[in-house]
């Protein structure tokens, strides 16, 4: 069974609970890194407050509403962020299949909304649909145009559900015989972007002839949707986000440049480019809006 993860002690007073994580039942780990879910039903927010902020991501999700919808934000140019005057897109599809993100987004809840996406790792996706992960890089899709029959029933019967325990059960009793039946003979049990990067990387040079640099950049780029180098700074970044919670945890404040060389940054200005490139903020501001900011659930769900 999936495991729900405590709410963090250090819940920011004047904001709602993040939401819920529940992170996989262990024969599952190589294959689904956490699912988030979310519920504003019952809580007044202002317009600024249904903004949602998500970092670019190497994982694909499939996404269920089960009240309210979500609409995205467009930023006016790829380096900024979306704000509530920014053009807006429906979400599409009853169920919302996505591939890596290498740009971070912003969607809007006009209405109270409960959400949940489950998160995938992209070479999971690969070996259980057949469905490339770079096709769908940086795309957000209807899910019943690409799902096959099973999947769609599956998301059905997730969608009826009485509670999130249930869809829980419901979604990871259908992934485990799949999953079981085509996943890698020794596939890798921790979840870190960095060891899973190593590992893909591994796997590609020795799952087929051939072992040229290009060769095993294909493959990596057929499984994962994007090249090993994007994956590898993906495990730095994740890393420092990390050890920037370790570090508030423990002293109450963060020193840039220590987390910069301690997540294998060249520099602080360093860490500051990449963190901008995911998260669309520099490093402080970041940390900022996690603990004063509503915007920033998403990140507050992981600390």
């Amino acid at each position: 069974m999936a495991t729900l993860v405590p709410l963090s002690p250090r819940q920011p007073p004047g904001l709602i609970p993040s939401g819920e994580l529940w992170l996989p039942r262990a024969t599952l780990a190589a294959c689904v890194r956490g699912t988030m879910v979310r519920s504003t039903v019952g809580h007044a927010l202002s317009d600024a407050e249904r903004i949602n902020r998500f970092p670019a991501t190497p994982l694909c999700s499939l996404s269920w509403w089960f009240e309210g919808r979500s609409e995205r934000l467009l930023p006016p140019r790829p380096d900024t962020m979306a704000d509530l005057d920014s053009p807006r897109e429906p979400i599409p599809g009853r169920w919302v299949l996505a591939g890596p993100q290498t740009r971070p987004s912003t969607s809007y809840c006009a209405e109270p909304t409960h959400a949940m996406m489950v998160m995938l790792m992209p070479d999971a996706l690969y070996q259980l649909t057949g469905l490339e992960p770079e096709a769908l890089t940086d795309r957000m899709v209807d899910a019943q145009t690409l799902l096959s029959p099973d999947w769609l029933a599956m998301c059905e019967a997730v969608q009826n559900q009485s509670d999130n325990a249930a869809r829980m059960q419901c979604l990871e009793d259908f992934l485990e015989p799949r999953w079981q039946a085509c996943r890698p003979v020794a596939p890798l049990q921790t979840q870190r972007y960095g060891d899973w990067a190593m590992h893909l990387a591994q796997r590609a040079a020795m799952s087929a002839p051939g072992r040229s640099l290009r060769q095993l950049e294909r493959r990596i780029k057929r499984w994962a949707g994007l090249p090993l180098r994007e994956l590898r700074g993906f495990g730095k970044a994740e890393q420092a986000f990390f050890d920037t919670v370790a570090a508030d945890a423990a002293d109450g404040s963060v020193k840039w440049a220590d987390v910069a060389a301690g997540a294998g940054f060249s520099d602080q200005s360093h860490l500051c480019r990449v963190t901008r490139r995911i998260t669309g903020y520099a490093p402080q501001a970041l940390y900022e809006g996690m603990y004063g900011n509503e915007a920033f659930w998403v990140y507050r769900l992981w600390v």
